[in-house]
C-alpha cells in the first residue's frame, strides 16, 4: 500500500475507479459494528465468515480496526504478511473460500500502534479497499472499530449497498449504544441487517446450564423497538474464548454446544436476510 497521506483530485478519481471495480465483483457488504468495545464483535464477524466460507460461499473478511486489529489473532494469522501483485495486494487465505486482510497484517511490527488522525484513517481504509485484489465475492465482512467514527462512516461513504449488522450485549448500557449505531445507520441511509446478541448468558462448561449474566431479551427488545430483526442470541461459552485465543474460530471446529447451535441459527439468519437484499449493480 502507498502512504496514508490523503490523495489529491486525480488520485481521488483513481482510487474511486480501483474501488468501484473491487466492489463491482462483490455481491453482498457487511459491515459489522457496534455502539460500545467488548461485546465481541470481531469474534462474531470471524466466526460469521468462517461460518458462511465452509457453506461454501466465497467469502472476504476486511478488518478495518485501525487502533485494536484482533482478526488475525482470531484466525491465528499474526505476523503474516499479504502477496502483491504489481500494485495490488493480495489478501491472506485462511481457507479456499475465505481470504482475510487486516492493518495488522500490514504493520512491520504486531505490536505497534496507530496513531493516525481522521484523515490519514479515511486514506487508509480507502486504500485497504482499492489496493486488495479480492477477486469474486459472495460476502465481504467488513469488521469496524466500536462507536459510530471516521471507520464506519468511512464504508458508509466509500461502499454503495453496504449493511450494518450491530451486535450488542443484554446489558442496558450496551443497548443505549446500540440506540446510537442504529440512528447512525439512518442518518448515512445504510440499511441495517439486523441485530446480534452475544454474550447472551454463560453456558456451565460442566452442565451445560445457561446463566443470564448480563440480563435477559433486551437485544430483542431493541429490535422490536426499532422494526429490525433479531438475528440471534449466542451466549457465552469457554469454547469460544479458547478458540480466540488459540486462533481457531469455534465456527469451523466439530464440537456442538449451546454456543454452537445459537450460532448456527444466527448465520442462518445472516443467510436470510442477505438473500432478501438485492446487491447494489
Amino acid at each position: 500500500m502507498a502512504s496514508h497521506h490523503p490523495p489529491n483530485m486525480m488520485d481521488r478519481v483513481r482510487e474511486d475507479e480501483r474501488i468501484a471495480e473491487v466492489l463491482g465483483k462483490i455481491k453482498h457488504k457487511v459491515l459489522v459494528m457496534s455502539g460500545k468495545g467488548g461485546v465481541g464483535k470481531s469474534t462474531i464477524a470471524a466466526n460469521l465468515a468462517v461460518a458462511l466460507a465452509n457453506a461454501g460461499q466465497r467469502i472476504g473478511l476486511l478488518d478495518i480496526d485501525l487502533h485494536g486489529p484482533s482478526v488475525p489473532g482470531l484466525l491465528g494469522l499474526s505476523g503474516r504478511k499479504p502477496g502483491v501483485e504489481g500494485d495490488a495486494v493480495l489478501p491472506i487465505e485462511f481457507s479456499p473460500n475465505l481470504k482475510m486482510l487486516s492493518i495488522g497484517n500490514l504493520l512491520q511490527e504486531t505490536d505497534a500502534a496507530v496513531i493516525w488522525r481522521g484523515p490519514m484513517k479515511i486514506s487508509a481504509i480507502r486504500q485497504l479497499i482499492s489496493d486488495v485484489q479480492w477477486g469474486e465475492l459472495d460476502v465481504l465482512v467488513i469488521d469496524s472499530p466500536p462507536g459510530t467514527g471516521d471507520e464506519p462512516l468511512t464504508v458508509a461513504q466509500t461502499i454503495p449497498g453496504a449493511v450494518a449488522l450491530i451486535v450488542t450485549t443484554p446489558q442496558e448500557i450496551s443497548l443505549a449504544d446500540v440506540r446510537k449505531s442504529i440512528q447512525f445507520c439512518r442518518s448515512v441511509n445504510m440499511p441495517i441487517l439486523g441485530i446480534v446478541e452475544n454474550m447472551a448468558g454463560f453456558v456451565c462448561p460442566k452442565c451445560g446450564h445457561i446463566e443470564p449474566l448480563f440480563g435477559i431479551g433486551g437485544g430483542g427488545r431493541t429490535a422490536k423497538q426499532f422494526g429490525l430483526p433479531l438475528l440471534g442470541s449466542v451466549p457465552l461459552d469457554p469454547a469460544i474464548m479458547r478458540g480466540g485465543d488459540a486462533g481457531v474460530p469455534y465456527a469451523g471446529q466439530p464440537e456442538e454446544s449451546p454456543a454452537k447451535k445459537a450460532f448456527g441459527l444466527m448465520v442462518d439468519g445472516v443467510r436470510r436476510e442477505l438473500a432478501k437484499s438485492q446487491p447494489a449493480e
